[in-house]
């Protein structure tokens, strides 16, 4: 029995393992990508989108899974395990470059005089001990003076003078000498970037002023009585003016026939109407204009002294 056209027609229906295109693909195992540079074929992608598609991700997902296949794999519990390579993949940053530190005062000179810097190495030679002992840290080689079970006193040194005591107390005082020097340096290089920073600054600090005032205003004596803290502007604010409680009798008249001509200026003292049949004019907010606010007491008390305020006249 012959089965060869069997077989053939079997391997046809199979894909073949081995993707060969004009431009080969690009396998980037360690990030798991494929980058296909190959021009799109006008023809098949508008006779059939959806094929084309799966057909171009195929090929990408099979030469993938070939070459992770191609990778040294170790056993485990849980099967065969390859490990991924380094990938080779260029990709961009995710934040900007640092920029680069303004230099120290001391880098400056030394790059004006032309000094090279060198390297300390971290081990010195010690040649009491004949072994090699840190320069710095504990029991390094700069508490040398610290260490030593016999010093020479001078002779002019005092009867309280204590070699141990002056050689901490020297090593000290350069450690400050050197951290003073490292703030310098901090604010001249912030000195250098004030131009930059300064509006921010401002900007936080009017924010910062106006929240004051609000926290200032929201007590019950509006501030008054807050404690000031050191710094801190006086606040300025807009005081509130009330008219006297008594006035003469001419200056009311006045004021009175005032609002009087005012409503007379306005078109609503013409009695027109509204589209309800109603008038414009809104005779509880006139009464209370021409009142300021007075209670009826008040009114009543101011219009039955008329003749009163006559009398005295």
């Amino acid at each position: 029995m012959d089965v060869s056209d069997i077989l053939a027609a079997q391997a046809a229906k199979q894909k073949a393992v081995t993707v060969e295109k004009e431009i080969p693909l690009e396998v980037d195992a360690g990030f798991l990508t494929v980058t296909d540079l190959n021009p799109i074929d006008a023809e098949s992608y508008n006779e059939d989108v959806e094929d084309y598609l799966k057909a171009t991700a195929r090929d990408g997902v099979q030469a993938l899974v070939s070459a992770l296949f191609s990778l040294p794999t170790t056993s485990s519990p849980d099967g065969p395990l390859a490990k991924l390579p380094p990938p080779t993949t260029q990709l961009p940053r995710a934040k900007p470059l640092p920029k680069p530190k303004p230099p120290t005062k001391w880098e400056q000179f030394a790059k004006a005089k032309g000094i090279q810097k060198k390297r300390k190495e971290k081990k010195v030679w010690d040649e009491e001990k004949q072994e090699w002992v840190d320069r710095w840290g504990w029991k390094g080689s700069n508490k040398k003076e610290e260490q030593q079970w016999i010093t020479e006193v001078p002779a002019n040194a005092d009867a309280d003078h204590d070699p141990v005591k002056a050689a901490r107390d020297a090593r000290k005082t350069k450690v400050a000498k050197n951290e003073r020097q490292h703030k310098q340096n901090v604010a001249r290089a912030q000195g250098s970037n004030a131009s930059s920073a300064a509006p921010a600054n401002s900007e936080r600090k009017k924010q910062i002023d106006r929240t004051l005032a609000t926290t200032r205003a929201s007590t019950a004596s509006m501030g008054k009585f807050d404690k000031t803290l050191e710094g801190e502007k006086k606040l300025k604010g807009v005081k509130r003016k009330f008219d006297p409680t008594e006035v003469s009798a001419s200056a009311e008249k006045s004021h009175n026939l005032a609002i009087l001509q005012k409503l007379d200026r306005e078109p609503a003292m013409k009695k027109a109407k509204s589209s309800g049949g109603h008038d414009v004019l809104n005779v509880r907010k006139a009464i209370r204009s021409a009142s300021k606010g007075k209670g009826s007491a008040a009114l009543a008390r101011e219009g039955g002294g008329g003749k009163m305020n006559k009398g005295r006249r």
